[in-house]
């Protein structure tokens, strides 16, 4: 074995609680069998294929009949408002009518102008209608798309609540992406029922009710005009056919992007110190150019979409201006008839087209309701939690558990038994144990208990009920499991142990009293900012792995149920605090029915029963005094490996009397921290057997006398100390050589340095109550006196609003991030667009030329001049297709290529940033997640649909206006006289709407950190009963997203309907002047009718981007979550300056070094620490939970900066040193390790460069074996291929644990740092890894 070879000549550094860990139970493995994987495969297949031929229906898949009066308020505005187009066609129509017969001279200069003002009246009276109608169905329409998203979000959160533990074992994404999955699919079914529905339904009516007037006025000219409709709606139907496969396809793509994203920020640790960030970044990329490839696609289909109707929306003028000239020779018609007709053919194919940019949303949208229904009516099937109705509710539990013969294997792993035909008896009142190896089966025994389960045979019955039969609320109420994996909420730490009851809303702080003392909490929460009142941060990250135990545990004690299972609950606590916990814990559970699953045996008394298992099968049971006597069997072995101290657990107890509590005296202050503290600057001569006796066997490396070894241990190792508290020298202290003679003193000071001393054996006995009158002393003294933290200064109401970003600084991050051939295809896109804008104005001087025609007086002239301008609009049409097809197309591909390299670019800031920013709330792994999916789909809308509409539309009205000066200035200045009042009601639309905007998503974000919180902690919750309160909880959070939601529709409605009725007051001015200025003779009525078209196309172009206003301030506000993450600061944090590449990262000089977590300034971890660690050293630092153990790892891997002092590495700062080589050198176990969502040999090589020899199969198998992983790899499904992570084949706590210990040594570090590392081994497995 090269690996191991190679680890013989490394320096560990041993970070643990005491001085040979014992070895914790571990949590059952939960395995995904491949051979279930079928029904689930078949699940998603369903799915998927509901996805794609998901009918329009879908979109309201979650519309509840309370949603029926506001849905058919929205459909009468939207229909009314869908009236307004043809009612102005009409008035058009009539209103050219008379500018025609006053060209023919038919009528006067007087009664053009009276008829006109007529008209113009009415046309002011159709504004303000128009205001109302728009306002109103904008509005509604907005309330029902939150409606939609309430009802979603409450049946998802309900239904999953609802779902077994074995539907959360079969989710092969993970239940974070799923999480993360279902909120996109949420965001994009509210986007679709919201404004781009009532656009769809508006333009519908409108095309509807447009085609109906034109057939009304001429049905012959209606259907020569749209000959060609019936080509283009099969081309339509076939594209949208196109496109859904599409969208499921980049949906799923984004999907395992979300994955790879969340899998390393909740990892972020692991990815720094393996230097993985360039890996985690190549994977995403990777992922996210696949999901761009379907984009494409879709936008191809799109944009042939558009092109397609315009070239018909055009082309119709050549058949339909040659036809109606033919009916007016003829006489069946007059001008004004073929006009409106015409115009209403006009407006039904516009309105139509406005539909097209909607068109993706909308196809997104009902794809999300399609898949969530999907989903939903899965989760209406297996794998459901049993009623609770109807069930059996005991009057009284008095603990009496007996397990008959059960059977279970895990619904993910079928074929694979956790227990086998086991009987289990834990009679009421007593305390049991069950130990065995990793995997044996321990924690499955509580998931039964706990019933996130149901057995496959036998029975467990409760004080002679089947669990069965009884009421799950009752048997959690009185079932309480306390798990290895400690779960906190991101609550404050009263809450957090208040959830022990079920009414923990009414937990006052001096409830809670006798559980702090219970979990020896009272240093911990005095040293914290707030004290009980803290908030701990998502998953509790404010708390090292102790401390969490710790509060479970003081949860417990709150929750005080008849029955408690302890598992591993104190695996994180160091020896002493162990001890003291365990004796609270069994003079509290004195007459209480408890089981411990444990590793540490020095738990387990003479008296107490116990059960050995072994492969899920009972191997040995009995009182532990009996057991003892076997011969060396499964009991007695697993006993040997994990008491193989220098002296026996009944010695320690004999030994440890020699420990003397002394308060300090009330006249004195108590000393400070900074004078307490822990010098560890410690120089130790060991002697022989030292290290053997600490860690049992050794290599033969290990003996060489060029070694030297360092360790600073428990008093189960050391016995006697010598420790100053007084300006020690800064890397020397003496320490007595070990003597077998001599009596242990027990670090205390560890838990308290404030008071406790230490001095030799003839003092008082110390106990859980002495200890924990002191620390209350100390709690509730300081609670009398609370610490007053700082003043910040009150942020002003514009402060508290997160400013959005300007629609120009959003677009100037486009040109930098394209690369030339890209940026050669934007400008490209613009100058399409450029020509798309021209065109309009030409079309609207030829279709002026097209009006004059009519009122020529020869009829073969009027037919050759209708057919030649006819022919030239066939032109523009065939131009203006093409470059829209062009602009649109162009303008996609450059947007998704822009936002690609801004999840990328982003992921790699992220990635770069210290570890001290990712424990910011605004930084949680949902948000960053949300934000590089979720919004990046959004802002890429900036470039690909607004920024070409807007350029188009500033374009086309720029020179429309330039062209309508040259031809009439008069009348066109009066046109613009307007502007201002349209430009005050824009700007004042689009500050309105991105303010709410603004908050609406945060009201959002706010409910899906709720959700995701939720079911990530799915088994606690579940353990606890807080169903009914997290669900209050989301309902709230939920609530309020509505209550802003509907606030943000009231005021965006509003200014919308304002700038919509503005555009028919200018219409009426317009033609109202217009009149005047062609009865005084001074221009011509072409001259006129071409200045019209210009300008009301223009206007008509100005208001489509009006109406995309909320859409755009809606994508500004999730660019600017974006761009603040692809803008972070980079190499610009304390891992970036040093460039000092060293080969050999020894010697360690800590001198006089301070720290404190940024999340906690006023608390140090480290103060005036100074501690050597020499060359090819083997050192242990020891300590109580939070004492600042796991911070030195941190601070050698360079994951935070110092306060003050001074960290040197082989002589050079630390802040000199290229960080990536550092890490190279440096290989870290930590107590929790993580998987990524990959194959057991990516886990292992994880890393390492691709090129390395070192990720070759018989170097991770070396790596593996060393570990002793090998065997157990070899008999997964598919060997070192199988997946396993978030989503994949679920490995128990042991078996992580030994992957990343062989992730650590398949890289030959020169410096191995195990944090706890053997934690989660059973002793056997954990005394060979300690021998590695």
């Amino acid at each position: 074995m090269g690996v191991v070879r190679d680890l013989d000549a490394l320096d560990l550094i041993f970070v643990t609680a005491e001085i040979v860990k014992a070895c914790p139970a571990e949590d059952t493995a939960m395995e995904i069998d491949v051979d279930l994987r079928g029904d689930l495969e078949a699940e998603e297949e369903e799915e998927n294929s509901l996805a794609k031929h998901a009918s329009w229906h879908s979109l309201f898949n979650f519309t509840l009949k309370t949603d029926t009066f506001p849905l058919l308020l929205a459909l009468i505005f939207s229909i009314a408002a869908g009236l307004v187009t043809p009612a102005l066609a009409m008035f058009l129509g009539k209103i050219f009518d008379l500018f025609t017969n006053f060209g023919a001279g038919e009528i006067g200069g007087s009664d053009l102008v009276k008829e006109v003002s007529t008209n113009a009246i009415v046309l002011a009276a159709l504004g303000t209608a128009s205001g109302l109608l728009h306002a109103g169905y904008f509005m509604l329409w907005l309330v029902f798309g939150e409606l939609q998203a309430k009802h979603v979000r409450e049946r998802l959160f309900n239904s999953m609540l609802e779902k077994d533990m074995g539907w959360y074992d079969m989710r092969t994404d993970g239940i974070d992406t799923l999480v993360s999955r279902l909120q996109t699919h949420v965001r994009e079914l509210q986007l679709a029922t919201s404004q781009p529905l009532g656009f769809t339904v508006q333009n519908g009516v409108t095309t509807l009710v447009a085609l109906g007037l034109a057939f009304y006025y001429s049905w012959s000219l209606t259907l020569v005009t749209l000959s060609t409709v019936p080509v283009l709606a099969v081309a339509l139907a076939w594209n949208s056919a196109r496109m859904q496969p599409c969208i499921e396809a980049q949906t799923e793509e984004l999907t395992k992007a979300s994955k790879i994203v969340n899998n390393a920020i909740s990892a972020i640790e692991t990815v720094k110190c393996f230097n993985g960030q360039d890996c985690e970044r190549w994977q995403y990329r990777k992922v996210v150019r696949r999901a761009a490839k379907y984009f494409i696609r879709q936008a191809q289909a799109n944009a042939l979409q558009i092109g397609g109707l315009r070239l018909i929306t055009l082309g119709m003028f050549v058949q339909g201006f040659w036809f109606g000239s033919y009916l007016v020779n003829t006489g069946q018609k007059n001008p004004g008839e073929i006009l409106t007709a015409f115009w209403a053919c006009l407006m039904a194919t516009q309105a139509f087209e406005q539909i097209q940019p909607e068109v993706i949303v909308l196809e997104k949208g009902r794809a999300a309701g399609a898949t969530l229904k999907s989903i939903l009516n899965q989760m209406d099937g297996g794998l459901e939690i049993t009623r609770r109705s109807g069930r059996t509710v005991p009057l009284f539990c008095a603990g009496d558990i007996e397990v008959r013969n059960i059977s279970f294997s895990y619904p993910s792993r079928l074929d694979q038994p956790a227990l086998k035909s086991a009987s289990f008896y834990f009679p009421a009142g007593e305390t049991t144990f069950i130990v065995g190896k990793s995997g044996s089966g321990k924690s499955t025994l509580g998931n039964l208990l706990m019933r996130f389960y149901s057995v496959d045979s036998g029975d467990m019955l409760i004080d002679g009920h089947s669990i069965n039969a009884i009421d799950i609320n009752w048997l959690r109420n009185n079932v309480t499991l306390v798990q290895q994996q400690s779960v906190l909420f991101n609550e404050s730490l009263l809450n957090n142990i208040a959830f022990g009851q079920s009414d923990h809303g009414r937990v006052s702080r001096e409830d809670v009293k006798q559980a702090i003392e219970t979990a020896l909490l009272q240093h911990t929460i005095s040293d914290l900012p707030q004290g009980l009142d803290t908030v701990v941060g998502t998953g509790g990250s404010a708390l090292s792995g102790g401390q969490k135990q710790r509060v479970a545990i003081a949860r417990a004690r709150l929750r005080d149920t008849p029955i408690l299972v302890l598992d591993e609950a104190t695996s994180a606590l160091d020896h002493i605090s162990k001890s003291l916990v365990v004796d609270a814990i069994r003079k509290w559970r004195q007459g209480k029915t408890t089981i411990v699953i444990t590793h540490d045996m020095s738990q387990v008394q003479d008296e107490d029963y116990a059960y050995v298992l072994d492969s899920g099968v009972i191997i040995q049971e009995g009182f532990k005094k009996t057991l003892a006597k076997s011969d060396l069997g499964p009991f007695q072995q697993s006993e040997m490996s994990i008491t193989d101290f220098p002296f026996t657990q009944a010695r320690y107890r004999q030994r440890s009397q020699g420990l003397r509590l002394s308060s300090c005296p009330a006249h004195e202050d108590p000393p400070t921290r900074k004078e307490s503290e822990i010098l560890m600057a410690t120089r130790i001569q060991p002697k022989k057997g030292l290290i053997s006796g600490m860690l049992g066997p050794q290599p033969e490396n290990v003996r060489s006398p060029s070694q030297a070894y360092i360790s600073l241990l428990s008093p189960t190792s050391m016995y006697r100390w010598s420790v100053a508290t007084s300006n020690p020298q800064p890397h020397e202290r003496e320490i007595p050589k070990y003597s077998d003679t001599a009596e242990p003193f027990s670090p205390l000071w560890l838990h308290d340095v404030k008071a406790v001393e230490m001095t030799e054996m003839n003092s008082n006995v110390v106990d859980t109550k002495d200890y924990a009158v002191q620390q209350e002393h100390a709690l509730y003294s300081s609670a009398a006196s609370p610490r007053k933290p700082q003043r910040e200064r009150k942020l002003t109401k514009a402060e508290k609003v997160r400013r959005v970003a300007p629609m120009k600084k959003v677009l100037m991050t486009v040109w930098p991030a394209l690369t030339w051939g890209k940026r050669m295809v934007l400008v490209l896109g613009f100058l399409c667009a450029a020509i798309h804008a021209a065109a309009t104005p030409a079309f609207s001087w030829v279709f002026s030329k097209l009006l004059a025609t009519f009122y020529l007086a020869n009829h073969s002239e009027r037919s050759r001049m209708a057919l030649q301008w006819s022919l030239t609009v066939l032109g523009i049409a065939v131009v203006d297709s093409s470059v829209a097809f062009s602009m649109h197309f162009l303008l996609e591909y450059c947007g998704q290529a822009w936002i690609d390299v801004l999840r990328v670019e982003a992921l790699k800031r992220i990635l770069a940033q210290p570890r001290s920013w990712f424990d910011k709330d605004r930084n949680s792994v949902s948000r960053i997640t949300e934000s590089l999916n979720r919004n990046g789909e959004e802002t890429k809308n900036l470039l690909g649909r607004f920024a070409g509409y807007a350029f188009v539309a500033i374009t086309m009205v720029t020179m429309a206006i330039i062209w309508s000066l040259i031809l009439s200035w008069r009348l066109t200045l009066v046109g613009l006289a307007s502007a201002p009042f349209m430009y005050v009601v824009t700007r004042t639309f689009e500050t309105v709407s991105g303010h709410w905007e603004n908050r609406s998503n945060d009201a959002a974000t706010s409910a899906n950190s709720i959700f995701t919180e939720t079911f990530s902690n799915i088994r606690t919750v579940r353990a606890l009963t807080l169903e009914s309160y997290l669900k209050k909880k989301y309902s709230k959070a939920v609530s309020k997203t509505l209550k802003v939601g509907l606030k943000r529709s009231a005021y965006s409605g509003l200014f919308f309907g304002l700038s919509e009725s503005g555009i028919l007051f200018v219409t009426a001015l317009i033609f109202y002047y217009g009149a005047v200025l062609v009865s005084s003779g001074l221009y011509t009525t072409e001259t006129i009718l071409t200045v019209f078209t210009m300008l009301l196309f223009s206007i008509s172009q100005a208001n489509n981007i009006i109406a995309f206003v909320p859409q755009i301030n809606a994508s500004r506000d999730t660019a600017t979550r974006l761009l603040r993450l692809a803008f972070l600061p980079y190499k610009s944090s304390h891992e970036d300056p040093g460039h000092i590449r060293l080969s050999h990262p020894e010697p360690i000089v800590l001198n006089n070094a301070t720290f404190t977590y940024p999340t906690r300034p006023t608390f140090p971890v480290l103060s005036s620490l100074n501690l050597t660690i020499q060359t090819g050293a083997t050192t242990a630092l020891v300590g109580a939970s939070g004492c600042g153990k796991s911070t030195v790892a941190s601070l050698l891997l360079a994951l935070y900066p110092l306060d003050s002092g001074t960290l040197t590495i082989n002589s050079v700062p630390i802040s000199h040193l290229h960080t990536p080589t550092l890490r190279s050198l440096i290989a870290i176990v930590p107590q929790q390790p993580t998987l990524f969502a990959a194959t057991v040999a990516a886990n292992i090589s994880y890393g390492l460069p691709e090129s390395s020899p070192l990720t070759s199969t018989t170097s991770i198998r070396a790596a593996a074996a060393a570990a002793g992983l090998d065997e157990f790899i070899l008999s997964l499904p598919h060997g070192y291929n199988t997946l396993i992570g978030d989503g994949g084949t679920g490995l128990s706590g042991g078996q992580m644990q030994r992957v990343a210990i062989a992730r650590a040594i398949i890289g030959k570090p020169r410096l191995l740092i195990l944090d706890e590392a053997t934690s989660a081994l059973d002793g056997e497995t954990a005394r060979g890894v300690r021998d590695m």
